[in-house]
């Protein structure tokens, strides 16, 4: 039988259109599959209010890094701050840490910018939160950290190419004082405490400086509490509560 429909052009062009559609769909599933090992991303609910921002692995500075390293780029991470910042449907910022650390002025950079913020922050460090990730994790309006989480902190050290000369060593005095000054700012340690961890002798076997774990991090003053993704949550629900009352009295 000779089929004597008559197609529009609408008709016919969705219709060519259908296999297009559907390699693009099997191409994205397929991605998918590979990045992340599973066909159903969970994602936020569109009307969200909180934006989530991860540090993780190895962060970057000024030189780039090997591909296989993980890392946390700062061309990356400093505009997602700022439209953070300019964005009137996030309310609140949770960041998550899983870092080993990496360069100090890109790491400080960041903390810088999230303890400029002006909508309330929280962060939880999970697994590790080291070296230059410790500025990170303090510089939120309040700070969880995992049962079995740990921070590393010891003094700033160069790689590279090192002049022997008394600068070099007044160069890295300075630096090293911008972490401490900002750490002790931005958190409840002393700045005494907080030395004597860094230049201790007997934690690390091959280093000078202390690994802290957990509760022993809220101990010291370094972090606020113990806690999970639950309890952070929480808390920046209750911060951003409490913000909007204070821009209620404002206005």
């Amino acid at each position: 039988m000779t089929d004597h429909r008559h197609y529009t052009n609408d008709e016919i062009n969705e219709n060519e259109a259908a296999p297009d559609k559907q390699e693009a769909k099997e191409g994205s599933l397929i991605e998918k599959i590979q990045q992340l090992g599973q066909t159903n991303v969970p994602q936020m609910a569109q009307d969200s209010k909180i934006h989530c921002l991860t540090i993780i692995g190895q962060i970057e500075g000024h030189l780039q890094l090997p591909p296989q390293n993980k890392t946390t780029k700062y061309e990356h991470v400093i505009p997602q701050i700022v439209a953070i910042e300019q964005n009137p449907n996030i309310e609140g910022l949770l960041i998550i840490l899983n870092t080993v650390g990496g360069d100090v002025e890109a790491g400080l950079a960041i903390a810088e910018m999230l303890a400029s913020l002006s909508k309330p922050s929280v962060s939880i460090v999970l697994g590790g939160g080291h070296s230059i990730g410790v500025p990170i994790a303090v510089a939120s309006n309040y700070s969880f950290i995992a049962g079995t989480a740990t921070m590393t902190i010891h003094p700033v050290r160069l790689t590279g190419l090192v002049i022997g000369v008394p600068q070099t060593f007044e160069y890295l005095d300075k630096m090293q004082d911008r972490v401490i000054n900002f750490v002790t700012s931005h958190s409840g340690i002393s700045e005494e405490k907080f030395k004597e961890l860094m230049f201790s002798k007997g934690n690390l076997t091959r280093d000078i400086g202390t690994n802290v774990v957990g509760k022993d991090a809220v101990e010291y003053g370094l972090i606020d509490e113990v806690g999970g993704v639950g309890q952070a949550i929480k808390k920046l629900n209750e911060l951003i509560e409490q913000n909007g009352k204070k821009d209620g009295v404002l206005q």
